[in-house]
């Protein structure tokens, strides 16, 4: 009468009459879980319970999110199978079509699905889904302007089989020089309107914010404010999904964004086009590192879309495709090539018996006169690769490295007048005597931005200077003459183009570790010299700071404005190197 008496066991609830199975991925980064697990659909869920959806299970005794992926009568599971806890919501997040494809994605890097799915589906925000629908678009014209393309043999037929619904791949070499509606915002915006038309959704990536404010402008002109969404990261939470749920639910077909766009739920996807693929910031910096790149491949090939990688320069991961006949290439036209800049490398031919200090001086007397002759009719832009004053000090009789005392780093220069120290540890390096000449006097051996913007405007008294840095990015310049100082990534637009451009110290760049060093200083000089307005009289690059470019391939590329050639090289050093070919 006084024992202890047992609690009834709670009472289970009812399971759904149809599909009572739901098959359930969790967000969880383990390995071993990297599978769908089957749980019970309670009967009071079965409306909401549908694929794609959030819920919440219980898994090991703690309460997990997931997504589920399908429903279905029966399960392999012995015993009983635990319930849904609950649906999170009834908006159906997760597409089958971004499911296989962030499965694909997982499985070719080596990572989990919800590794790949956290990166595809923003969280959720609950006051977004429940807020008012955007603005309706307008409806997109049949037959949108591609004058932008008119610079490219193979471009008419490629913006053709977009709009009669086919798959071209195609991996486009952009020219340099153009400005306003020719420019490449213009042609990706021309391509997503052409894709649009014909009845199919597009997706365009470009690798930052500058970018994406071009592509956007050049959009409002093609096909309306209200025809497109934007997804980037640095939306706010609320603004971000507001903006994917837009996309999911079929009110936007087009998409400009960054990586964080690469994943957009287009229905029907016509287009996936990435800008510029050689950019660091379209990989993912979050495990399993995937590259933009590769989720278009996926997402292209999955939906039956077309794919356009474009860019000033060919990586050797498009040039491969392009020798494997993936993609097509798609280049400027002969009319086109005959007013692409001009580049000369300091030091080289007629200049050197002008100037015998011209490979060694840091600005030659022909950069010199280049901004000087074009300060005339508009901005110079001068790309130094280092941030800073002095990023390196030496001794000025020997020209020993000044190394600091306590931990022997780098010693550098903060700022005119200050005191030099230690880029490592911080601490101040006092002044002493060299340890191989005994002298005290120092001088600067490596110079960055702000040094060199100091030493121009002593040169061009009178001439605006202005810098543009990682922190102050100059979004545009006017078309009236000055200088403009950028390191490379952050060369702000001019309308009308740059009248001339110096490219400083070239042998920074080469000398970066990696074995992408090469490709990529060509990659960064050809994005600053396509800034340049075209002109067939006058030279309007001037590359210093690099050896001749008979012995340098990157080199030879610039100057010889041809970036598939070194694509081509490096792809077959890399098809030919003993050491990856396989075993007899």
């Amino acid at each position: 009468m006084f024992g202890k008496q047992e609690r009834p066991a709670p009472r289970k609830p009812a399971p759904a009459l149809q599909l009572p199975i739901a098959r359930v991925v969790l967000d969880s980064p383990l390995a071993h879980i990297d599978r769908p697990f089957d749980y019970a659909v309670p009967a009071d869920m079965d409306a909401n319970a549908q694929p794609g959806v959030r819920v919440r299970v219980r898994w090991s005794g703690q309460l997990l999110d997931g997504f589920i992926v399908a429903r279905g009568e029966n399960t392999d599971h012995v015993g009983e199978l635990a319930p849904l806890e609950r649906v999170v919501s009834d908006e159906r997040v997760l597409t089958p079509h971004i499911a296989e494809v962030s499965r694909q994605i997982a499985d070719h890097y080596g990572g989990t699905l919800s590794d790949v799915l956290r990166l595809a589906i923003p969280p959720r925000h609950a006051a977004a889904e429940q807020a008012d629908p955007p603005v309706a678009s307008e409806p997109f014209p049949a037959s949108p302007n591609v004058s932008a393309w008119r610079h490219y043999d193979a471009g008419a037929a490629f913006l053709r089989r977009l709009h009669s619904g086919e798959a071209p791949a195609a991996a486009w070499l952009a020219a340099p020089g153009l400005t306003g509606a020719e420019d490449w915002p213009a042609a990706l915006a021309e391509a997503a309107a052409t894709t649009a038309a014909g009845g199919r959704g597009a997706i365009l990536v470009v690798p930052d914010h500058r970018d994406v404010e071009r592509v956007c402008a050049a959009l409002d002109l093609v096909v309306g404010e209200t025809a497109y969404a934007r997804l980037t990261a640095d939306m706010g939470p609320s603004q971000r999904y507001r903006s994917w749920l837009s996309v999911l639910r079929g009110q936007r077909s087009i998409v400009i964004g960054t990586r964080a766009a690469s994943y957009a739920p287009v229905a029907n996807l016509g287009l996936f086009a990435v800008w510029d693929d050689g950019d660091d910031s379209l990989r993912e910096q979050r495990t399993p590192y995937p590259h933009v790149l590769e989720t278009g491949r996926f997402r292209s090939s999955g939906a039956g879309a077309g794919l356009l990688v474009g860019g000033f320069v060919r990586t050797p991961v498009a040039q491969q495709w392009v020798e494997t006949e993936f993609l097509r290439p798609i280049s400027p036209n002969p009319q086109s090539r005959q007013h692409q800049v001009r580049v000369t490398i300091a030091g080289e031919g007629h200049e050197q018996d002008r100037d015998a200090g011209a490979r060694a001086a840091r600005i030659p007397s022909l950069a010199w006169r280049t901004a000087s002759e074009a300060l005339k009719s508009g901005p110079v832009l001068v790309q130094v690769p280092r941030r800073g004053y002095g990023i390196g000090v030496s001794c000025a009789q020997c020209r020993q490295a000044v190394h600091c005392q306590e931990c022997n780093g780098p010693t550098v220069l903060p700022d005119s007048g200050e005191s030099p120290h230690c880029g490592w540890c911080g601490k101040q390096v006092a002044t002493s005597e060299c340890t191989n000449c005994g002298s005290t006097q120092r001088r600067v051996s490596v110079v960055g931005d702000r040094r060199t913007a100091e030493e121009i405007g002593r040169a061009f008294p009178g001439v605006r200077v202005r810098q543009s840095r990682l922190g102050q990015v100059l979004d545009q310049v006017d078309d009236a003459p000055a200088i403009i100082v950028a390191t490379p990534g952050a060369e702000p637009i001019a309308p009308n183009g740059y009248a001339a451009a110096l490219l400083l110290d070239g042998w920074a760049l080469l000398d970066r570790p990696g074995l992408e060093a090469g490709i990529e200083a060509t990659r960064r000089w050809m994005n600053a010299a396509a800034l340049v307005r075209r002109s067939a009289a006058k030279t309007q690059i001037v590359l210093a700071g690099v050896p001749a470019h008979g012995e340098v391939r990157s080199v030879e590329a610039l100057a010889r404005w041809d970036p598939i050639w070194l694509a081509r090289w490096i792809w077959q050093t890399v098809v030919n190197c003993h050491c990856l070919r396989p075993a007899a």
